[in-house]
């Protein structure tokens, strides 16, 4: 079972979809323009959210307009992106107005909103975590913004530390206290040669992979617990999508490692 996708050479580095992941909800493509280049997208039954993780463009629905859309030219500026929602049923053109790396997250969804942009001051900047865990967060579709289905999240990690951690998941509907969300991480590398190690795994270890995804590759999370450690010398970039039958994300920790929230983290030498 492989539930790392290398990136590919070409235009389309990723494309992940139901089918080939093995589950029922999460799409995910990064496209690599170049300026000038066009691309055309037909949602169908789903609800697309385009993010501009590097560079700039113009984007068209069948009744919207988005024109100049984009300011940062890396992941690593770490200001928050721009980004488009696109219901289901509509077509989308995506003009790159500089060299463009455009993820394309999806999920399914019935049609009941519009196409808007997210401009950068609409996404949630968060710190989470302390001591040799701590990461910067941009919430581009948290559950408190209008989708359908997609929560979408970008998360900075800093060279030796860690990060969805400690180990926590999300793959039972538990009401009120855990929800069921497939999830992708789309990585990136601060220099690009890094690698980072995430490992993916549950209670019982019937699951459990460990892998050391490089830059733009992206690691599935059908279900289980799923850490990630970067290298030292290299920060870490990923872009999260999750999706599931009710869309909140509730999850809950590893009980081993909860201790680590807690007030006895980071231990101060004696």
């Amino acid at each position: 079972m492989s539930l790392l996708s290398k990136a590919q050479p070409g235009g389309q580095i990723q494309h992940i979809t139901p089918q080939s992941a093995g589950w029922r909800y999460i799409g995910f493509d990064v496209r690599m323009l170049k300026k000038g280049q066009s691309i055309t997208l037909e949602s169908g039954e789903r609800e697309l959210c385009l993010v501009l993780v590097a560079g700039r463009a113009s984007v068209k629905t069948r009744d919207a307009d988005f024109p100049g859309l984009g300011q940062r030219m890396s992941p690593f500026e770490r200001t928050p992106p721009w980004s488009v929602y696109v219901p289901p049923h509509d077509r989308v053109e995506v003009t790159a107005d500089s060299d463009l790396e455009l993820a394309v997250c999806s999920a399914p969804a019935s049609g009941t909103l519009h196409a808007r942009a997210i401009p950068p001051h609409e996404v949630g900047v968060e710190l989470r975590g302390k001591g040799r865990n701590q990461r910067r967060v941009h919430n581009i579709l948290p559950d408190s913004a209008q989708a359908e289905c997609l929560l979408v999240v970008e998360v900075y990690t800093a060279e030796g530390a860690t990060s969805s951690w400690p180990s926590h998941k999300h793959d039972t509907a538990l009401p009120g206290k855990e929800t069921q969300l497939e999830e992708t991480y789309y990585h990136r590398f601060d220099p690009p040669q890094g690698f980072a190690f995430q490992r993916v795994y549950t209670d019982d270890r019937a699951l459990d992979i460990s892998m050391a995804p490089g830059n733009h590759d992206v690691v599935m999370v059908p279900r289980g617990y799923h850490p990630v450690a970067a290298i030292a010398g290299y920060d870490n970039y990923y872009l999260n999508v999750m999706a599931g039958p009710e869309r909140k994300w509730l999850f809950s920790w590893e009980a081993d490692h909860a201790w680590i929230n807690g007030d006895n983290y980071p231990r101060v030498a004696e």
